[in-house]
């Protein structure tokens, strides 16, 4: 009787599927996107990476939220840590070491979060990396880059806010910093330091519940949003791939989402949790209990930051001592240039640089197949110069010990990073790019005279040869991919120096389509400059025909038809 009044189990549940696909067409919605292309290449791995890092760091955070206590007020430690008891310390500070000895697992837990945090930040780090000299951010992705950076800095915010609420020596001395760095804001420096603090400073009682709201809601569910959104535009918008046989930017190619997809990524974020959950059970991080109660006159010595604000401490470090009096208000430029204006012009700059390529190229196509960082040599150089500028930063936060292990003066590390902050991006640029220049001309070498076979070879006149032998299909097609097509812009002629509307504009966008492209110079083809191998003049040389006929035999570009009209009218005139 019951199966016929309310129908079987199996019944019910495919009235119950339909039901609800009658009301927000699920069904329609899986038939779409199920079988959606994913492609398979290890570094889109980064990005997950950090997306299962934000999950463990949720998941544990959740459970130190039960266990700490948000209070600056001060009490009298009489925990199971002997070596501070009779102590005075904060409750912030007395609850982590609750957690830290008394919570079963809290300790495993605190541990676990932190290094998830480390983790979660260099992930997003190195994926932006990937995307940028692979050229991933370039249209119809640049919103999702605008993304990842600000993830980026509110990831660094976050990190800062969890490190500082234990209230212990180590994290106190950052927030000393942070202090005076707010402080050294002209005008309303003094004014933020009052509201963000709830008083003068060293004053905790207002501010580690404020800094604990901050870092269990706001920031997080900023990240949410923007980690949703995110996803949100890539599924939109498809996955880029590398380039290879049968590739179009067109169309995308890998495996469905599911089952292949869906059964990777559940079995990559237990491994990504494994490895979180095995350095926080062998590899100690954070021992707070060493370090004491926070103290204003006090520091550990040889205190380090985390990782991934060590370019600021080590910014500071290397500023000489600078400041200026304007009506009253002093100025103070050792801090505020490297502490506040120095990140700001950098994260600014990383945001809008995709932008600034595509103003000095000219590329305003879609794409889904990715760059070969030696094909676009100068971008790749822009990289590298970068990482050596903020390496050099890095390093130079921990100069102390470097000159205490090293014995050397630390006034000679100081100047070392201080000359190295300028003179270090410099070399990795030009080293960079002479690298993948070569490795262009390697590829055109192996498109005309194939790859080497390892097979020696005795011709007649007694000369050894090695032979080589035509590239496999796949290989050829890696070798031929080129992201070029876009122009070479001419340089603005102006018979008379008159200022003419947009002059220097036009004048400043050719030298940098000329920076980005134009490696005749230095490279016999390849590469984002040349589609079609070597120059006109060095391809003559190669054929071995003259320059004029390698002229007229040129491409006949829209450029290179104006080039030549230019010319003439020139001549003429």
């Amino acid at each position: 009787m019951a199966q016929r009044k309310g129908g079987s189990k199996a019944e019910r549940l495919e009235n119950l599927t339909w039901g609800v696909d009658d009301r927000l067409g699920t069904v329609e919605f899986l038939n779409r996107n199920i079988t959606k292309a994913f492609p398979k290449h290890w570094s889109f791995l980064l990005g997950e990476i950090a997306l299962y890092s934000f999950i463990v760091l949720v998941i544990t955070g959740v459970f130190l939220t039960l266990f700490f206590k948000p209070s600056g007020a001060e009490i009298i430690y009489e925990g199971s840590y002997t070596k501070l008891q009779g102590v005075k310390i904060s409750e912030a500070y007395a609850s982590t070491l609750h957690i830290t000895f008394d919570v079963r697992g809290g300790l495993l837990m605190r541990q676990i979060h932190h290094w998830a945090a480390n983790i979660f930040l260099a992930a997003i780090a190195i994926h932006l990396l990937r995307i940028f000299f692979t050229g991933a951010f370039r249209k119809p992705r640049e919103i999702n880059w605008l993304i990842g950076v600000t993830l980026f800095v509110l990831a660094l915010a976050e990190g800062f806010a969890g490190y500082s609420l234990p209230d212990d020596l180590l994290s106190g001395t950052g927030l000393r910093i942070m202090a005076g760095i707010v402080q050294s804001i002209p005008v309303v420096g003094t004014y933020l330091v009052m509201f963000i603090f709830g008083g003068e400073y060293p004053s905790t009682a207002e501010f580690i519940p404020r800094l604990f709201t901050v870092h269990i809601l706001l920031i997080p569910g900023l990240l949410l949003a923007l980690i949703t959104a995110h996803l949100m535009i890539l599924w939109h918008q498809t996955h880029t791939q590398w380039p290879g046989r049968g590739r179009r930017e067109q169309k995308v190619t890998g495996e469905p989402t599911f089952p292949a997809f869906a059964a990777q990524s559940g079995a990559y974020f237990l491994f990504t949790f494994g490895v979180l959950a095995l350095m926080g059970a062998f590899f100690q991080i954070n021992p707070v209990w060493l370090y004491g109660p926070y103290e204003p006159d006090e520091v550990s010595f040889g205190s380090q930051p985390d990782w991934y604000v060590g370019f600021l401490e080590g910014s500071l470090r290397i500023m000489p001592r600078l400041e200026t009096t304007l009506w009253g208000h002093t100025i103070a430029w050792n801090v505020l240039a490297p502490a506040v204006i120095l990140p700001g012009v950098f994260f600014t700059l990383i945001a809008l640089y995709p932008f600034f390529e595509r103003w000095a190229t000219g590329d305003e196509r879609v794409h889904h197949l990715l760059d070969r960082p030696r094909n676009a040599a100068t971008r790749t150089a822009i990289g590298a110069a970068v990482i050596a500028w903020y390496g050099n930063l890095w390093a130079a936060g921990g100069n102390d010990i470097i000159a205490w292990v090293f014995h050397i003066p630390l006034l000679w590390t100081t100047w070392f990073f201080r000359v190295g902050f300028f003179v270090f991006p410099v070399v990795a640029f030009v080293v960079t790019r002479r690298i993948c220049l070569s490795l262009q001309r390697r590829d055109l070498r192996q498109r005309k005279e194939g790859v080497e076979s390892g097979l020696i070879s005795l011709t007649p006149e007694g000369e050894f040869t090695e032979r080589h032998e035509p590239a496999s299909d796949e290989r050829d097609a890696l070798l031929r991919t080129r992201q070029p097509r876009e122009l070479l812009a001419a340089y603005p002629h102006h018979i008379l120096p008159m200022p003419t509307p947009g002059r220097v504009r036009t004048q400043a966008r050719t030298r940098a389509n000329r920076f980005y492209l134009d490696y005749q110079v230095v490279s016999q083809g390849g590469g984002q400059g040349r589609a079609d191998g070597a120059p006109p003049r060095q391809r003559a040389q190669i054929e071995g025909r003259p320059p004029e006929d390698a002229a007229e035999r040129s491409d006949g570009s829209r450029i290179g038809r104006l080039r030549r009209s230019l010319a003439k009218r020139l001549g003429k005139g």
